[in-house]
């Protein structure tokens, strides 16, 4: 398996990485091997495919009706 260096990351970057790690409950190398392949892997799959992922990702969520949202806006202002 190959390995990649990468330098000069801003100090923001590394301390998203660790945080985003934290939550996954993951490595920062393990979550920046997860971030490189959702990301490249993602690209390359059909509509159908990423669709299906997005599709099982957002799965039990409950919807919220847009007028609902709007009201909720319109009622903040």
């Amino acid at each position: 398996m190959a390995q990649l260096l990468v330098r000069n990351i801003p100090d923001r970057t590394v301390l998203a990485l660790k945080e985003r790690a934290a939550r996954h409950g993951r490595s920062v190398e393990a979550e920046h091997r997860a971030i490189l392949d959702e990301v490249l892997v993602f690209d390359t799959l059909s509509f159908s495919e990423q669709a299906d992922i997005l599709r099982a990702k957002t799965s039990g969520r409950s919807l919220v009706p847009s007028w609902v949202l709007i009201r909720e806006d319109r009622d903040r202002r």
